[in-house]
């Protein structure tokens, strides 16, 4: 028996073994060249219905990739991730109609002030209690609509213009028609819109560095601004009540109106220092 790997013997009789000749050698042949096909280029997709025609679909790596279903494209009223099912790409944007019950309710806050200036205006208690349910009323729509707007991506462009415009109608025409009434001194309505009015610009002329968020002290100042207005509203309250509740309003609106004036000197610093 031979081992794996060592030439055959051949018997050459008694006397011993004689080795098999060795081949004579064979010239290499050069291996044939292998044709390799060309790569296909790579053809980004666009979307859905890229030619306007059936089988239109994009061509990536040599292959052509299927038309997205209508239910896969996030449209108008379609949320992606849910009627659009798993299968809708990570890319799909859901689109919010301007007329959502969010909005609505800041149009209809904002359509409701001259009603409730209206009401300030005409004599008699009960015309007053009818003003107080009104502006309690076009209060709670204001934090209704940021609830839902939140809850549901409800939130749009015309909201984020439409509803700080509300609030502040509202907030401003009760102070000036109380203080044309003789009942809040005209010098803490000036400082009030005055703050509200500066906050305003300010986020406007710092928009190209950042957004300034609304901070939790706004909304405690948006509160004690309803509770103090609410209280020169109601006939037959107390006046320290009523200048105790104004004055907290007052030095939250200021001090909150500081805090966004150093919020914004902040992030022109961040902006700049991240150019540089």
């Amino acid at each position: 028996m031979t081992e794996r790997g060592e030439p055959p013997m051949d018997v050459a009789g008694p006397g011993g073994m004689t080795p098999e000749p060795a081949a004579p050698p064979v010239a290499a042949v050069p291996a044939a060249p292998v044709a390799t096909p060309a790569p296909v280029p790579r053809v980004p997709q666009t979307g859905a219905g890229l030619s306007g025609e059936p089988g239109s679909g994009a061509v990536i790596d040599g292959r052509t990739a299927p038309e997205p279903s209508p239910a896969g494209v996030a449209g108008e009223g379609v949320s992606a991730g849910e009627d659009a099912g798993e299968g809708a790409g990570e890319g799909a944007v859901r689109r919010v109609s301007t007329w959502n019950i969010a909005n609505v309710l800041t149009i209809a806050r904002l359509a409701i002030v001259p009603v409730f200036t209206a009401f300030l205006f005409v004599e008699g208690e009960g015309w007053r209690l009818a003003a107080l349910g009104v502006f309690l009323l076009a209060s709670l729509t204001d934090q209704l609509d940021g609830w839902l707007a939140r809850k549901y991506a409800l939130i749009t462009d015309f909201g984020k213009i439409a509803d700080p415009i509300a609030d502040k109608a509202l907030i401003g025409a009760a102070l000036l028609s109380l203080s044309y009434l003789g009942e809040i001194p005209w010098w803490i309505t000036v400082v009030i819109i005055a703050r509200e009015a500066g906050v305003t610009l300010l986020r406007f002329l710092v928009i190209r560095h950042g957004v300034i968020p609304a901070s939790y002290g706004g909304k405690v100042k948006t509160v004690l601004q309803i509770v103090a207005i609410a209280l020169y509203i109601v006939p037959g309250v107390p006046g320290v009540i009523r200048w105790v509740a104004m004055g907290l309003a007052l030095v939250v609106t200021v001090g909150t109106g500081a805090d966004y004036v150093v919020r914004a000197v902040r992030l022109r610093q961040v902006a700049r220092s991240a150019r540089s």
